[in-house]
């Protein structure tokens, strides 16, 4: 697979349908974003969801209402710049799509959620090996029994993505992560997968398998893909998110969210 290294040649390639996989490693050191889109009536709601949950929800965009622009992200358009979504109807996904243009409506907000995949360069700057990047497939996803803060309609359970690696690449990881609160931040659990609901380690909800190695511990990070457990609680008749792992790759860079 071809990595690119800047979002704006990057989104060109999604707009032209070009690019339909992953963005795990895709233009090192600019902000991915989770996506979720719905209907003006319960976006205040959904605003208060996020603000409860801020480690699996941390808000970096927010559009006005009928607008797919998020001019602080970059010259964006969600309804051509992510390789794929999902539409959800009554709480249920119904299908899988590569362009919102025909589904857009006048009343959709846009909300733009960091995502984990922004500090992995940094991760491996600092020595930490991210299996999924050096394979090129899709990180581990589980729907956990962490609890969301209820925020009317919205609650469900945290979404948690997982990275395997050893005892002293953990610790280093947490140093890390912990400088990016913006996107996840340090991990929610270490360790033991029982301990946070997770029966099969094998078999991830979203993403792809990522086997322990001999020496290595499950890390696991909040993650963005959490609105969509969310919106299922809901049972909203409308909304579209991202498919997993298929992020908007923004012109932030990380460097400017790291908190030193």
């Amino acid at each position: 697979m071809t990595h690119w290294t800047h979002p704006t040649e990057f989104r060109q390639e999604v707009r032209a349908g070009r690019f339909r996989g992953q963005t795990a490693g895709q233009c090192p050191g600019y902000t991915q974003g989770n996506l979720a889109i719905l209907p003006r009536e319960c976006s205040e709601e959904f605003l208060r969801f996020a603000r409860l949950n801020p480690k699996s929800c941390p808000l970096i965009g927010v559009t006005e209402p009928g607008s797919s622009r998020v001019p602080e992200l970059g010259d964006i358009d969600l309804k051509t710049d992510l390789p794929s979504y999902w539409v959800f109807r009554d709480g249920h996904r119904a299908e899988q799509v590569n362009d919102l243009t025909d589904l857009w409506r006048d009343d959709l907000v846009g909300f733009v959620i960091g995502c984990s995949y922004s500090f992995e360069d940094a991760l491996r700057e600092a020595g930490v090996p991210v299996r999924h990047i050096d394979e090129g497939r899709g990180a581990p996803m589980f729907i956990s029994s962490i609890p969301n803060g209820r925020a009317g309609r919205f609650g469900g359970s945290m979404v948690v993505s997982m990275r395997p690696m050893t005892t002293a690449h953990a610790i280093r990881a947490i140093q890390v992560t912990s400088r990016f609160p913006s996107v996840h931040g340090a991990p929610v659990h270490l360790g033991d997968p029982a301990q946070i609901g997770i029966a099969d380690i094998d078999r991830p909800d979203f993403g792809e398998p990522m086997a322990l190695r001999p020496g290595e511990i499950p890390v696991f990070w909040a993650c963005g893909v959490t609105p969509q457990q969310a919106i299922r609680s809901a049972a909203l008749p409308f909304a579209i998110t991202h498919e997993p792992g298929h992020m908007l790759v923004t012109e932030l860079r990380n460097s400017h969210l790291a908190a030193f």
